[in-house]
């Protein structure tokens, strides 16, 4: 409990620094095409990040639980040169084609908004490489149970990128805010990079690479499926009016963070603990360190959104009320706030049980529940785009996370109590 809390402080800080990064952008520049432009321009790079790093940490932190020390720096350098790599050439092949594919997300985009998209496009390419390196240096981290600098790395480089964003954006416009995007990552690679260790040559061949790879497949095969949502997001919201792809986009933002903040303070610490139990076929506290988690997390999210539903209206005004908003645009947001409430509480939940077949090897389950949830979550979301615009975005984004908070509840809990039962009988 007590790293937790200090996990907890350090991920709020860095959510808030976030946050006021990106309040800054809409109250200084206010949201509009260039806002749009700036948040649309992240979108590949995040879904090219959420399904390949997102998928990798999951499952590299148990693999890297390694005691022998020597052991443990070979195979951290040989994910993080071989992710690089694969990220580095990436990164080349779609800026060289950002001006085919990037028409094809902002259909609704007028002709200089989709130059501006592409330009920033490119610049947040750049930030994608270094991104991919944190993950894998990340993961390192947590593999040896050393999260407190882990989340101190990110609270710097967000740091470092805010004050960039503060000097440049009044002199450069929108650009230096992608600029300082790069730069906030680019320094959380340089924090992190001495928890590798000494440098040590790649070893490809490595019976942990090869296994990473087997768990691996699986998720990148359902998460290229299933992590395009907000692709689809953007694709809809570029075809309504200027600024409400940025007003959909930082709503979602909000409770991202808040699901970062539990995270990295609730659910990260858990895996280590829960691949040990799984290791000792401890299945009943197994089961007990998922369901206590998950009753914390259900509390927590509850209350906030609580709080979000009835004061939300009069904080977003103070926030927002002397910018360059507009009251409308402050109501929307609130309105969007409330509709996101299956992302913000089983979001939130989802990480705890997904965590739960992660750490058990099992990268399938989650996977195909992902895909099934996301596909009648697609037609929601375009059904919800026709009938109530930017709203119904939100909402059949949030009946997805229900749907996928309850199948993986259900199928875990199946499991484990399969499991308690075998060990039963066979003892």
């Amino acid at each position: 409990m007590h790293l937790s809390v200090k996990l907890g402080c350090l991920a709020v800080v860095n959510v808030l620094l976030v946050f006021f990064y990106q309040w800054y952008i809409l109250s200084a520049v206010g949201p509009g095409s260039e806002t749009d432009a700036l948040f649309a321009s992240m979108v590949v790079p995040q879904l090219l990040l959420a399904v390949i790093t997102g998928s990798m940490i999951q499952v590299l932190v148990p693999l890297l639980t390694i005691e022998d020390k020597g052991a443990f720096q070979k195979e951290a350098w040989t994910f993080f040169q071989g992710i690089g790599f694969v990220f580095f050439v990436l990164a080349l092949l779609l800026f060289g084609t950002a001006t085919l594919w990037t028409p094809w997300i902002v259909p609704g985009f007028d002709f200089e908004t989709r130059l501006l998209t592409i330009t920033l496009v490119r610049i947040q390419l750049v930030g994608m490489v270094f991104m991919a390196l944190n993950g894998v240096a990340w993961s390192a981290y947590h593999s040896r149970q050393k999260f407190l600098w882990a989340e101190m790395s990110a609270v710097l480089g967000t740091l470092g990128g805010f004050l960039l964003l503060l000097w440049g954006l009044p002199r450069f416009g929108i650009i230096m805010a992608a600029w300082a995007m790069v730069l906030k990552s680019a320094l959380q690679t340089v924090l992190l990079l001495p928890g590798l260790g000494e440098y040590r040559a790649p070893d490809w061949k490595s019976q942990t690479a090869v296994k990473a790879w087997r768990r691996l497949y699986p998720l990148l095969l359902g998460s290229t499926f299933y992590k395009t949502g907000d692709l689809v997001d953007r694709f809809l919201a570029s075809m309504t009016s200027a600024g409400q792809l940025s007003l959909l986009y930082f709503a979602s933002q909000i409770y991202m963070a808040g699901n970062l903040i539990l995270s990295k303070a609730i659910a990260a610490p858990m895996v280590p603990l829960l691949a040990k139990r799984a290791s000792a076929h401890e299945w009943p506290l197994f089961r007990r360190i998922v369901n206590n988690r998950l009753l914390w997390i259900l509390g927590i999210t509850f209350v906030v959104f609580v709080c979000i539903a009835f004061f939300g209206r009069s904080i977003l005004t103070f926030l927002f009320g002397h910018g360059r908003f507009t009251i409308n645009e402050v109501l929307t947001l609130h309105w969007i706030l409330i509709a996101f409430v299956g992302v913000w509480i089983c979001g939130a939940l989802g990480q705890i049980l997904s965590n739960g077949f992660y750490a058990k090897g099992n990268t399938r389950t989650p996977t195909k529940i992902g895909v099934f949830g996301f596909t009648i979550g697609l037609g929601m979301k375009v059904a919800g785009f026709l009938y109530w615009g930017i709203l119904g975005i939100a909402v059949g984004t949030s009946l997805y996370y229900v749907l996928n908070a309850f199948l993986l509840n259900f199928v875990l809990q199946k499991n484990l109590n399969k499991r308690i039962l075998d060990d039963m009988r066979e003892g």
